[in-house]
């Protein structure tokens, strides 16, 4: 199989590869049902149409950083209406691509719904801020960053995401301190590992029937790679706070999150590559290198900020 497919005749050629990893994650998956992971129980009205309690800080039982990790995965999911409209345009509406886009669409709606449930029954968040964040996150949609590249970028890209996406999910529940946030975000963690799955093995194919497309996407998507929510309001900030508690930084997005995919794929030992796949593997093995210089100097300066804290307390 050469390089040179059209953007129709890859989607065709991967068909049968989606129906078989369709079926796989059909069975695989477990039905779970976000209402049984809220502790309704610790709700009470809001200020407002209701003449509830207003919120205040003092009612939430989580960290700051917890709280914004949380806030900052939930936006992330509430995008999703822009999500579907980027993967349906990519991967069209028919057949197993078909299928797969809605099914993949239901399983991330269930994540906002639960998390959006955990925060307000729990008073974690204030609501009101929470939903002005929304709309405006909202507002400004979500624009696939390799729209004009190959759909191999968009395979590469979601490969990597999911699993970010995961791990995110899986350390914000472990540092929330509560039980019932880390059981909640283990089953979120457990869906998106699931799309990884599916993702990383259509990558697979695709290394098989055009390796080196499929390698300069790969290179691509590592070099520029960005979380779906970085158009959050002041998501830089956030992510620091983030990245400074250990949820996820550096260290943690190129030894569990780039590293296990492009070490699943076999992607720096693919043979039979042509100079401009040799050239796009070297720029990998590059950046793969100072990616890892930058996630150390970034773990050690981290040490020393904690040292600095620790000593003045």
């Amino acid at each position: 199989m050469t390089d040179r497919l059209t953007t129709a005749g890859l989607l065709l050629e991967l068909e049968p590869v989606v129906e078989t990893n369709l079926n796989r994650h059909l069975a695989t998956a477990k039905e779970w049902f976000p209402h049984e992971y809220v502790p309704w129980s610790q709700g009470t009205d809001f200020d407002g149409v209701l003449g509830g309690t207003a919120w205040s800080e003092e009612q939430s039982a989580l960290s700051d950083v917890a709280r914004t990790s949380l806030i900052v995965n939930l936006l992330t999911e509430d995008n999703l209406p822009s999500y579907h409209h980027e993967i349906a345009q990519m991967f069209g509406r028919d057949g197993a691509w078909g299928t797969w886009v809605h099914r993949w669409t239901a399983e991330e709606g269930r994540h906002g719904i639960a998390i959006r449930d955990y925060l307000l029954t729990t008073r974690a968040v204030d609501p009101i801020a929470l939903e002005r964040a929304r709309m405006v996150h909202m507002g400004t949609g979500f624009e696939n960053a390799y729209l004009d590249d190959t759909v191999l970028h968009g395979i590469a890209y979601v490969s990597f995401q999911e699993l970010a996406t995961r791990v995110s999910h899986r350390n914000t529940g472990k540092i929330s301190g509560d039980p019932i946030c880390d059981q909640l975000l283990a089953k979120v963690a457990a869906d998106e590992n699931l799309h990884m799955i599916f993702y990383r093995n259509l990558l697979g194919a695709a290394f098989e029937l055009a390796p080196n497309e499929a390698m300069r996407a790969v290179t691509d998507v590592v070099k520029t790679f960005q979380m779906p929510g970085h158009g959050i309001e002041n998501f830089g900030r956030k992510s620091v706070q983030i990245a400074m508690a250990g949820i996820y930084d550096l260290r943690i997005h190129h030894d569990e999150v780039v590293i296990p995919v492009l070490r699943n794929l076999k992607a720096l030992d693919t043979t039979g590559l042509s100079d401009d796949g040799e050239k796009a593997r070297d720029e990998l093995v590059e950046f793969l290198a100072e990616l890892d210089r930058q996630a150390t100097r970034f773990s050690e300066r981290r040490d020393k900020i904690a040292a600095k804290k620790a000593a003045r307390s």
